[in-house]
């Protein structure tokens, strides 16, 4: 049997070999043992500051931060406190770096306000370090001309190029023959080309020969743009305001989106399009081109918005080319249309009739109008041009201008122009009504125009599933609001699936 000394001793000596053994793990850097590769990719969570602030633990670690693949020179470590790192900061940085190591700079990303001298330089040195990937946003105190060490660069893959003020100028073609021969990806921002206002041979196959995504936004002086490279598979315009002509041409372009341009008012503006397997078409905040020209079929094509506003004077060719632009998409899965497409469309009702090709593939439509009495007759006759229609999506934009004409529920059945008219248009719609499941109407304010059109797809959607109706915030009356949806519930349904949601 143990004495209490002989107890005493032992637990002494299990408390001395726990102190030693846990004393030990202290003392066992084992982060420090991991491989480079992997700390590199630690060290790539943290902002920037706060990995800069291990190199001062150990020459290795000093090491290790200068030879980051990846530097975001606009992480910030405090959110209260935001603050870029000056291009004095970025450049020793840089300069730092050891040449061993100058091919492992897969990316840099600064954003800075900076003289022209100093923003060469620092390109300069990156592209010495090999760097592949260069983001860049900055701010000058006059224009600038493009870098020419990014031209000359044969590592670079993505570059994007963003002048905050006042803008930079564009090589000349000729003087970029040779360079961005493996770039893949190209973003410039606010470009200035007043002495160069047509771009026919700036983006083509020679001067880009593998670029796959290309983004353009404010192209001052901009008039004509020509774009045909092979392996583009993405091209995007923005805010190209001056722009008269576009030509964009590509077997391999799956989207294209054009945005905020043509608002020159010039009699002769166009389009050209040869881009036969792209499957997404944005066309927002445009004014309708003069023309409009489609040299293959989009048969790929799967959602294309169309948000237009006109130029009054051309009134009969900007209808025309509108035709034609909807022409083009009849083999879209889905169609967003604007306000404006829609009005447009509406003061040419014959050629609507007669022109607007049917859009066979079509499943969804989304609509934004004012509803009121002038574009009924639009809404019918682009519901026959979707004769399998799945899912219909209504946008009513209610202001002070549009006409609203409050429901009258006594007369719905009697004397009702609006209900007169959609019943005479049940056998043209039969095929849309047989294959409209989804509707959903925003902005119902339980007036005529859109009453009339609810109580119709109820009587004669076959196919209908669901109707969501949602309520504008101009609706005000909640008895009245009450009333309606009870005569709506009660109303006799073509199809025993369908059901009401008023939101």
């Amino acid at each position: 049997m143990e004495t209490r000394s002989v107890k005493r001793k032992k637990k002494k000596k299990r408390e001395e070999a726990n102190g030693f053994f846990v004393q030990e793990i202290i003392n066992v850097d084992r982060i420090s043992d991991l491989p480079d590769s992997l700390l590199h990719q630690i060290l790539l969570l943290l902002p920037l500051k706060s990995a800069a602030r291990t190199s001062s633990l150990s020459k290795r670690w000093r090491s290790l931060f200068l030879s980051l693949p990846d530097l975001d020179f606009t992480s910030i470590d405090d959110l209260h406190k935001p603050k870029s790192f000056s291009s004095d900061s970025i450049y020793k940085v840089l300069s730092l770096r050891n040449h061993r190591d100058s091919n492992n700079l897969r990316s840099l990303r600064f954003r800075a306000t900076i003289t022209f001298t100093s923003l060469n330089s620092l390109i300069r040195l990156a592209v010495t370090h090999q760097v592949q990937d260069l983001d860049i946003e900055v701010t000058t105190k006059d224009y600038f001309n493009f870098p020419r060490w990014i031209v000359t660069s044969q590592n670079l893959r993505a570059l994007k190029l963003k002048s905050s003020y006042p803008g930079f100028r564009l090589p000349t073609s000729s003087s970029i023959l040779g360079g961005f021969q493996r770039l893949t990806s190209l973003s410039l921002s606010l470009v200035i080309l007043d002495n160069q206002p047509c771009l026919s041979e700036f983006f083509s196959d020679p001067s880009f020969p593998l670029l796959e995504k290309l983004t353009l936004e404010s192209c001052v002086g901009l008039k004509e743009l020509k774009v045909s490279c092979r392996l583009l598979q993405e091209f995007s315009l923005k805010n190209s305001l001056q722009l008269e002509g576009l030509e964009v041409s590509g077997s391999q372009l799956q989207i294209l989106k054009v945005v905020n341009c043509f608002h020159s008012y010039s009699e002769k503006s166009f389009v050209k399009l040869n881009t036969p397997n792209l499957k997404t078409f944005l066309w927002n905040l445009n004014a309708v081109t003069t023309s409009v020209y489609f040299l293959d079929k989009l048969v790929c094509l799967r959602k294309a918005f169309v948000k237009v506003f006109w130029l009054h004077q051309h009134l009969n060719s900007q209808t025309q080319s509108l035709f034609t632009l909807l022409s083009g998409l009849c083999n879209s899965y889905k169609l967003q249309l604007g306000n404006q497409s829609v009005e447009i469309l509406s003061s040419k009702k014959g050629l609507l009739k007669n022109h607007l090709q049917p859009f066979q593939n079509m499943r969804c439509l989304e609509l934004q109008t004012h509803f009121n009495r002038h574009n009924v007759q639009t809404l019918s006759y682009l519901f026959k041009s979707c004769p399998l229609l799945n899912i219909l999506i209504l946008k009513i934009i209610n202001d002070q201008t549009s006409e609203r004409m409050q429901w009258n529920k006594d007369l719905w059945d009697i004397c009702n122009s609006k209900i007169q008219y959609w019943e005479s248009q049940t056998y043209e719609l039969e095929s849309f009504l047989n294959h409209l499941e989804f509707v959903e109407i925003h902005g119902f304010l339980e007036c005529e125009n859109e009453m009339s059109l609810a109580i119709f797809l109820l009587r004669h959607g076959k196919a209908l599933i669901k109707m969501t109706l949602r309520s504008s915030f101009l609706c005000r009356d909640s008895l009245r609001r009450q009333m309606i949806r009870s005569q709506l519930t009660g109303f006799s349904k073509a199809s025993s699936k369908a059901k009401i949601s008023f939101h």
